[in-house]
């Protein structure tokens, strides 16, 4: 009875990825409304692929008798425990890496700059939204690259999508790991450059296009992540570096989860391999991660950051950053600064989750044990089971799906905090343990 069950979600899932594929296809291939006595479905969202493609996911969901982990709502601030449903789990879905979202002097930081300069600087910054507390913001974050100066966005994904799609042009090369965020990816195709992606992490590859293509473009950006968001690793800095200077390329590294989370201080990537900051031409990182707040920033040169305060859509025509926004990432920093154990407590608790899962017979893939943790089960169906599961037991942990990766790399993804305990850890791995499919 067990097999014949198992053989009819396996053909229920199959079928919802042939689904899924060939939706694909067709929103790459549009328009997608082909039907031209259509009338007023021209105007139907329904027949937009995205919502079909949602359509899918939710019938397919239904047939398996599977829950939507999805959008369940946090009623307090979150970290190593949240308190969802009137109910406090052991939460592994939050960014807040060091704990520091509800520490009081971040929050009192917050709060003395709303009584200072209001709640919004109802302006953008080029006209009269500009305040003192966004260049002290700034100095900060240059500080941490040793950067000339650095240059702050309300949003972090608007900061690739407007940076990228400001410095690119046409008549030039995007090269980017193939697992970078959506955000660059949104940057390159709105550059209109030219757009490759290399293997992950898989710098042969990327000298080989390098090689290849560089003649034939005027500006060649490469885009890496310092931390993977998705599997927990890291590129090669320094090789990077070595690589875009011997081809005259500009190098772009998204620090958003790696601030506060690498490097024995927290510095970041450069301090973890070990590499002069000012070899890297755009740092790029957020605010949502560590510096408890929202938002990104990019630091580099006087002239690039120059050109972004005029000119990168983003930023010029984007109201200015709350002032407590800025007053919360000011004073995390600072402790992220003066108070390095939280930084060791999270690589610590980071190592452990990832060793005891790896000795429990979980794939981690290719993580490094530092914030972002990976349990791949090659299944979206098994890890939407697992999340459900867990989370009746009081763990909150997210399943990442098809097509966000690819069917083979379904995994639950852990964001590990400086406050989770050994205890956590442990309740969580037998828990998971017991979920396993058979090998």
């Amino acid at each position: 009875m067990k097999a014949a069950q198992s053989m009819k979600q396996r053909l229920i899932a199959q079928s919802v990825q042939r689904k899924l594929k060939r939706l694909d296809r067709e929103a790459e291939a549009g328009p997608w409304i082909t039907d031209s006595a259509a009338g007023s479905r021209r105007t139907d969202f329904r027949q937009h692929p995205g919502w079909q493609q949602l359509n899918v996911m939710r019938e397919g969901a239904k047939a398996l008798g599977v829950e939507d982990p999805f959008f369940r709502v946090h009623e307090g601030c979150s970290g190593a425990t949240a308190v969802i449903d009137g109910r406090e789990c052991i939460n592994f879905a939050s960014y807040n890496y060091l704990g520091l979202s509800g520490d009081p002097r971040v929050i009192a930081a917050a709060q003395q700059a709303a009584a200072d300069y209001g709640m919004s600087v109802s302006a953008s910054r080029m006209v009269s939204g500009e305040r003192p507390i966004h260049r002290q913001l700034e100095r900060a974050l240059a500080d941490v690259y040793r950067a000339d100066d650095a240059l702050a966005f309300v949003s972090g994904h608007a900061t690739n999508v407007s940076v990228i799609g400001y410095l690119m042009g046409s008549r030039d090369l995007v090269l980017h790991d193939e697992y970078i965020h959506n955000s660059s990816l949104m940057g390159a195709q709105l550059s209109g450059a030219r757009r490759m992606a290399f293997r992950h992490n898989n710098l042969e590859h990327l000298e080989k296009l390098l090689q290849q293509h560089r003649h034939q473009f005027d500006r060649v950006l490469v885009v890496v992540e310092g931390l993977y968001s998705m599997d927990g690793d890291t590129p090669d800095l320094a090789a990077l570096a070595t690589l875009k200077d011997a081809h005259d390329s500009w190098l772009m590294v998204d620090e958003a989860h790696a601030l506060g989370v690498l490097g024995s201080t927290g510095q970041g990537s450069h301090e973890h391999a070990d590499v002069d900051p000012s070899r890297i031409d755009i740092w790029m990182g957020t605010l949502s991660k560590t510096l408890s707040g929202c938002g990104g920033y990019i630091a580099g040169s006087q002239p690039l950051i120059d050109l972004l305060r005029h000119f990168a859509p983003g930023f010029l025509y984007s109201v200015g950053m709350p002032a407590t926004i800025a007053a919360a990432a000011i004073e995390s920093l600072r402790i992220l600064q003066a108070e390095p154990e939280r930084v060791q407590a999270l690589q610590q608790n980071s190592e452990y989750l990832a060793r005891q899962a790896k000795a429990a017979g979980m794939s981690t893939g290719s993580c490094m044990g530092r914030a972002v943790i990976p349990v791949i089960s090659g299944s979206s169906v098994v890890a939407t089971r697992q999340s459900v599961e867990l989370f009746r037991q009081g763990i909150n942990v997210q399943p990442i799906l098809y097509p966000a990766v690819p069917e083979k790399s379904a995994r639950l993804r852990f964001f590990i905090s400086s406050e989770h305990t050994p205890e956590q850890i442990d309740q969580t791995l037998a828990a998971l343990s017991a979920l396993q499919p058979p090998s």
